[in-house]
C-alpha cells in the first residue's frame, strides 16, 4: 500500500517516544504536532483551572494554533496520530490537527499515552467528529515497554 504517517503532540515525552517506537515498527515518516507557543510546565499544571491546558481543555471550541503544518496527506494510506490523555480525551491540538486536513478514505489509528486513563473517549470523540470516511483503530500504549509497543503497532498493520 501507500505510506505511513506517524503524528504525534507530546508536550512531556512521553508521547514522542511511544511514537517513535511506532513508527520504527511500521517504518512510518515522524511528525511532530508541535504547538505555535509551546506549553510550560506552568501551562500543564492541571490542578490549576486557570493554567493554559486547563482553560483550552474546558473549552471545546479551543483550537491552540499549530507552530507549521505538513504539506498534503495525499502520500498517505495510513495515519498514526498519539497523543496524552487530558481531560480523559485528546488534548485540543489534536483537534486543530484534524481539521487542517482531509482524511477521507485513509486509515487512522489514534494511540494515546496515559498512566490510568482509557482512549475509549477520546475514540467516542474522534468517531463522533470525523468518523466520516475514516477508519478508526485506536490503541493504548503506556509504560508497556518499546517490544510490546512495537509489537502493537505491527499488528494494527496486519488487522
Amino acid at each position: 500500500g501507500g505510506k505511513t504517517l506517524v503524528a504525534y503532540f507530546s508536550a512531556t515525552g512521553t508521547t514522542a517516544r511511544a511514537a517513535k517506537l511506532v513508527a520504527e515498527a511500521v517504518d512510518g515518516t515522524f511528525y511532530e504536532i508541535q504547538p505555535a507557543k509551546k506549553y510550560t510546565a506552568a501551562d500543564l499544571d492541571w490542578h490549576d483551572k486557570a493554567s493554559r491546558s486547563s482553560v483550552e481543555m474546558s473549552d471545546s471550541k479551543s483550537r491552540p494554533a499549530l507552530y507549521s503544518k505538513l504539506g498534503s496527506l495525499a502520500e498517505y494510506d495510513t495515519i498514526y496520530i498519539g497523543f496524552p490523555i487530558w481531560w480523559n480525551t485528546y488534548p485540543r491540538i489534536v483537534n486543530t490537527f484534524l481539521e487542517s486536513y482531509n482524511f477521507k478514505g485513509k486509515i487512522v489509528i489514534p494511540f494515546a499515552t496515559s498512566g490510568s486513563s482509557s482512549i475509549a473517549n477520546s475514540e467516542k470523540m474522534l468517531r463522533e467528529h470525523y468518523g466520516n470516511g475514516v477508519t478508526l483503530k485506536p490503541g493504548r500504549l503506556c509504560n508497556d515497554g518499546a517490544d510490546a509497543s512495537k509489537k502493537w503497532a505491527r499488528q494494527t498493520l496486519s488487522d
